[in-house]
């Protein structure tokens, strides 16, 4: 896969989840503003639990890596997209921190 198809694969996957998100979830949200409520709505069933838990895990592992490559590459601005992984999702803070981190690696690179 080339770097183009990469980068588009991920601002398209990034785009079309937070559509998704926005059409699924904003519409109830402004209806009834209980954002806990909405929370554990994700929690009502065992499926759904599971779900919601391998999300929340996924941003919990997100979590660590951006602060290891923040300490041992000097990834900068990961703290953004640990708040992109909460609101709209992990999805949307999982692939713009691979496409921050792609571009600051390629920046280090060069320099050596």
């Amino acid at each position: 896969m080339t770097d183009s198809v990469f980068k588009a694969t991920l601002i398209v996957a990034c785009l079309f989840f937070t559509g998704f998100f926005a059409l699924v979830v904003v519409p109830p949200l402004i209806e009834n503003f209980d954002v806990w409520g909405a929370f554990a709505a994700g929690f009502v069933n065992p499926y759904s639990s599971g779900y919601s838990m391998d999300v929340l895990v996924c941003w919990a592992i997100l979590a660590a890596w951006v602060v290891y490559e923040a300490k041992k590459y000097s990834v900068r601005k990961g703290w953004v997209c640990l708040l992109l992984g909460i609101v709209p999702g992990v999805a949307v803070g999982f692939a713009l921190y691979l496409l921050l981190r792609e571009k600051q690696i390629r920046a280090v690179r060069r320099d050596a």
